[in-house]
């Protein structure tokens, strides 16, 4: 008797609130690799943790490429969690850089929109006047 936990498709998407679609998705993309019994997929301790992974990453911005280019290095060797580490503070570095980019571009629109607000309030402002002037 097989006593390693298992897991059907169905619990893990309830589990990660994630449609049973997305999880196929993950497996057609070969992220996920679960056994078969028959038609059913049967996912293991493993496949758990790589599902919650991919989720991790795509919170953090991490690409389904990305994602799969970090597993690759985790498989690749036994030494392949230093690699791992290694691109993972990489993609931090580049993740948070392009988030610092994406706060200066949301400044930059922030300051154009409230100087567009105020053309339009002074140029309303000025249609007022005159018309309590004629």
């Amino acid at each position: 008797m097989n006593s390693k936990k298992t897991y059907s498709i169905g619990e893990l998407a309830s589990e990660f609130d994630v449609t049973t679609r997305s999880i196929r998705f993950y497996e057609d993309q070969q992220l996920l690799a679960p056994a078969r019994r028959g038609q059913t997929r049967v996912y293991s301790s493993q496949d758990r943790v790589r599902l919650k992974l991919i989720l991790r990453g795509k919170r953090l911005g991490f690409s389904l490429a990305e994602t799969r280019e970090l597993f690759a290095l985790w498989d690749e060797t036994a030494s392949g969690s230093e690699k791992q580490l290694n691109l993972l503070l990489i993609k931090i570095s580049e993740k948070r850089a392009e988030l610092e980019q994406q706060l200066k571009d949301i400044a930059m629109v922030q300051l154009e929109l409230d100087s567009a607000e105020a053309r339009c309030k002074e140029t309303l402002n000025d249609i007022k006047q005159k018309q309590q002037t004629e």
